[in-house]
């Protein structure tokens, strides 16, 4: 199941891209697929058809899950 995630770069932008699955606690880098700017622009510092990037976390401040669709339908009840 792949993961929509928000990186947040120091001295960067922030860049959404996919990750198939969550990263281990011993990684050295984060495998970002379909990097993108948080506007859907491509990123400056890479080439158009780049489509997976490796960062490394000493550059990483955060990673932010973003919720999938599924993630995003709550359920409420309305008393009328």
């Amino acid at each position: 199941m792949p993961y929509t995630v928000l990186v947040h770069i120091r001295n960067e932008d922030s860049v959404i891209g996919e990750l198939e699955e969550l990263p281990d606690p011993q990684a050295q880098f984060l495998a970002v697929r379909s990097p993108r700017l948080r506007d859907g622009n491509e990123v400056t510092y890479l080439l158009p058809e780049t489509n997976t990037v490796l960062y490394p976390w000493s550059i990483i401040h955060c990673v932010e899950v973003l919720p999938t669709e599924t993630d995003e339908q709550i359920i409420t009840f309305v008393r009328e």
